[in-house]
């Protein structure tokens, strides 16, 4: 039984990292050729991991078969999907076959571990529906955590922005340097920098190409600094001054969330005080007199 449960786990973890190893396929062709520094050995690794992913291509358009699909729910999940940061054209796919996947797995689970025995039809139900909500909620998830990363990032890219802007560079050629400068300190808003770039780079109007970034993040700051942008453009104002009023805006918002959530951890307190740390005050303050009183009971009643 142990054994079987350690088989599964491993296979199950062995298709999870070759889904990873397809998504950054071509990051990994350029880190191994780095390591090994060889012509040739750049070309066999390319052409193996080249392989692999077609394979699993393969299996992973079987599995999303399965499912029946409208194209309105394939936009959707793609929306959500970039959203996240996978632009891939295989990530609706892979997003799919895990829906298949998944509840098959804990199904398997469930029955190598013997918990079906005791109530099969909602132990499996359970792990079937659960295994297929659970790749939306990690997608959820993954975009929630990368739409922070940009909401705390913004302002500093606000400040780069303005840097180039002050020392002669046009708004695009700004965007284009920010995007590349701030590629490790701050990778998604870098990465959407870049597809703006790209936009404006293959005949897509400055507006358009903005307002496209607000759609992809849907974050409520970079709505603000897109129609902010907008109008700057429209009214010929000053493009500094706008990023640069904005970027403080933003840095006072964040202070204000901050006191804020000080302010809410007086109230949040009261429930811990009240059913942890009063009951126990209670019992040392008041059990050794409840002690007393009871021996002094028990000895007047005899």
């Amino acid at each position: 039984m142990t054994f079987a449960i350690i088989a599964f786990t491993c296979a199950f973890f062995i298709l999870l990292t070759g889904g990873l190893l397809l998504f950054n396929r071509e990051t990994g062709v350029k880190d191994l050729a780095t390591i090994i520094g060889q012509g040739k050995s750049k070309k066999t690794i390319s052409e193996t991991l080249r392989s692999t992913g077609s394979s699993l291509r393969t299996v992973v358009q079987r599995f999303e078969r399965v499912i029946p699909k409208s194209q309105a729910e394939v936009s959707v999940a793609q929306q959500r999907l970039i959203r996240a940061g996978y632009r891939n054209d295989s990530a609706v796919s892979f997003l799919y076959s895990a829906k298949v996947l998944t509840p098959l797995a804990l199904c398997a689970i469930v029955f190598v571990t013997g918990l079906g025995k005791q109530s099969p039809f909602v132990l499996y139900a359970g792990a079937a529906g659960f295994g297929y909500l659970l790749p939306d909620f990690w997608l959820s998830k993954k975009i929630k955590s990368r739409q922070a990363a940009i909401r705390l990032g913004l302002p500093d890219v606000l400040d780069m922005l303005v840097i180039c802007v002050e020392a002669g560079l046009g708004l695009d050629q700004a965007t284009a340097r920010t995007a590349q400068e701030l590629g490790r300190a701050r990778p998604a808003l870098s990465d959407e920098f870049g597809v703006v770039v790209l936009e404006q780079r293959a005949g897509c109007p400055r507006s358009d190409a903005w307002k496209h970034l607000a759609e992809r993040t849907d974050v409520d700051t970079v709505r603000n600094l897109v129609s902010m942008l907008v109008q700057t453009e429209k009214f010929g104002t000053s493009i500094a001054k706008t990023l640069r009023t904005h970027s403080e805006t933003l840095r006072t918002q964040r202070i204000q969330q901050v006191e804020e959530m000080a302010a809410k951890t007086t109230i949040k307190l009261i429930f811990p005080l009240v059913l942890f740390i009063f009951p126990c005050l209670f019992v040392v303050t008041l059990g050794p007199a409840v002690i007393v009183i009871a021996k002094a009971f028990t000895t007047y009643l005899k």
